[in-house]
């Protein structure tokens, strides 16, 4: 699997839970993380477009810690990260540190699940409420 997002170390790596002020469980109304493109089913090739979006959020490079802001993690065939719990830097977890809000990821013939994780700037995980899942098939 390769992807254009950067995957180098960030900050907060290395780390499993931190105590820092931001909330990452709890209330998250009016705040919702989607799959702009592909839509859950879809029927794809490979590289694979994946577009981000959030609402009621922002989207904030990595390093910087502040309330309702952070950056996408996509999750390749894996599940959701519980709230405060850093996400891992591997081959299934893509780190979008930079802010991107969209990247092309080459996946293997079959089906996939992609889950887009929302995370802080030390990549602490807002937890299952800030993530979605879909499923794709790759032709």
């Amino acid at each position: 699997m390769q992807t254009q997002a950067e995957t180098s170390e960030h900050a907060g790596h290395g780390e499993t839970k931190t105590d820092d002020h931001v909330a990452h469980g709890g209330d998250h109304a009016g705040h919702k993380i989607f799959f702009v493109t592909p839509q859950d089913g879809a029927k794809v090739s490979s590289p694979l477009k994946v577009q981000m979006g959030i609402e009621g959020m922002d989207v904030k490079p990595a390093g910087e810690l502040a309330e309702n802001s952070g950056h996408h993690h996509l999750i390749i065939d894996g599940a959701p990260i519980e709230a405060g719990v850093v996400v891992p830097a591997d081959e299934t977890h893509i780190h979008f540190g930079k802010g991107q809000t969209e990247t092309e990821v080459e996946l293997s013939p079959g089906e996939h699940t992609l889950t887009l994780q929302f995370a802080d700037g030390y990549h602490q995980s807002y937890g299952p409420e800030m993530s979605t899942t879909i499923r794709v098939t790759v032709e």
